[in-house]
């Protein structure tokens, strides 16, 4: 899977009168430098706002404000633009446009470029005031573009330009950019239920102490985050992080061992992958106190009982077809770690991590992975972790046509 799934994406934003137009600016600015090929079409209303030297200077290309300009190049411009675009994303959509799409009406370069369009490619972005956008009429226009295929992404609630507060605020560029990083990611695995864990667990001494590990769950984010873009219904069961949750995905938060040990039971027999990132404590103290211990109070040791070991029970009752996926933290002796563990807790694969490294493993950005499996040892390069976790799903792909022949006619297409 692409490192960059914007690079080389032609990408049309199309802009219309509306206050969030000057958001609109950093996403095309985002969107250039993610290597996107971005063409901008604004609305007569929209330069009211926004000037068009603004978008050309942030996209690197001629802005389209009009069907007539000079020039037989400019002639036939809807055409062009609708033809040749991955993405025709209209933000911020204006309830005045809105309804000329839903009519199929086409008066001015923008709405005449996305009736030429393929009305799958077609992103609508709406903003407006609260009780505009909650009118009768707009939420009319937008049950049709719907039925016509066009994606909506649902306007946040807040407060706006106009001192209201309510829904009709544009959504955010972060939720935006990831529904399109789906839209541009292969969906070869639309219709698979995925399990991920992530993060560490936390084995409380009493109220105020624990004991943790260093895992900071951006692995095992990253990886829930991945399989989602390529159309997984995905569940992620997290220990204590300081990360948001990814988009799509129905997180499951937990603290101990034991929680999560309950939690990946009663959801992992109903899901097709399951993928083990977490960094499970494999102790938690004997007495956990009810009251925080006085430190003149508190004994020279902390008895310890064992965890149980998730991955372990869930290799002992894996089902036929279903693809078991483990990770080793280890700092000596990688690669017979990874074979040992892949055997005693029969696993179809484990990401072994090097946890000496400083750029690799816990709280880094990039990580590593040996892949250790029946067949033999992939060391996968150095890479950010999103880039990591896409590259571990190309093999979850590949394990599950190999364990359901029928998976290969999953649609693969973006």
């Amino acid at each position: 899977m692409e490192a960059n799934l914007f690079a080389g994406k032609r990408i049309v934003v199309g802009v219309t009168g509306s206050i969030a137009a000057f958001k609109v600016a950093g996403w095309v600015s985002d969107l250039a430098k993610e290597e996107a090929q971005v063409m901008v079409v604004m609305t007569t209303a929209a330069e009211r706002f926004v000037t068009p030297l603004t978008f050309a200077a942030l996209s690197g290309n001629t802005v389209h404000t009009t069907m007539f300009a000079d020039g037989a190049a400019e002639s036939m411009a809807h055409i062009e633009l609708a033809r040749e675009a991955d993405c025709l994303l209209i933000a911020p959509a204006s309830a005045d446009v809105m309804a000329k799409l839903a009519a199929g009406l086409a008066d001015d370069l923008l709405t005449t470029t996305v009736l030429a369009a393929n009305p799958a490619a077609v992103v609508v972005c709406p903003a407006m005031n609260s009780r505009m956008y909650a009118h009768p009429a707009t939420q009319r226009n937008l049950a049709i573009l719907r039925q016509l295929g066009y994606a909506i992404i649902e306007p946040a609630t807040g407060m706006m330009a106009c001192k209201e507060e309510g829904q009709g605020r544009l959504a955010e560029w972060e939720e935006v950019k990831e529904r399109l990083a789906r839209r541009f990611s292969p969906q070869d695995l639309r219709g698979v239920r995925v399990l991920v864990t992530a993060g560490p667990t936390r084995e409380a001494i009493d109220p105020a102490r624990y004991i943790s590990n260093r895992s900071s769950g951006k692995m095992g984010y990253a990886i829930a985050r991945g399989a989602w873009r390529r159309g997984a219904e995905v569940v992620l069961i997290s220990g204590p992080t300081a990360l948001p949750p990814p988009l799509g995905v129905k997180l499951v938060k937990v603290t101990s061992a034991m929680e999560m040990h309950d939690s990946v039971l009663s959801l992992a027999d109903d899901c097709q992958v399951v993928i083990k990132a977490a960094a499970v404590a494999d102790f938690r103290p004997e007495v956990r106190h009810r009251h925080k211990v006085k430190k003149e109070q508190a004994a020279d040791e902390i008895r310890l009982a064992k965890n149980p070991d998730i991955l372990f029970t869930l290799g002992q009752c894996k089902r036929p077809g279903q693809v078991l996926i483990g990770f080793a933290a280890e700092s000596d002796d990688l690669l017979g770690e990874g074979r040992r563990k892949l055997a005693k807790k029969n696993l179809d694969l484990i990401a072994v991590n090097d946890i000496g490294g400083s750029d690799t493993g816990f709280e880094a950005e990039s990580n590593q992975l040996h892949l250790v499996s029946a067949s033999g040892v992939e060391t996968l390069p150095h890479v950010s972790k999103l880039h990591c976790a896409g590259l571990l799903l190309d093999r979850v792909v590949q394990r599950l046509t190999e364990v359901s022949p029928a998976a290969s006619s999953r649609d693969s297409s973006a």
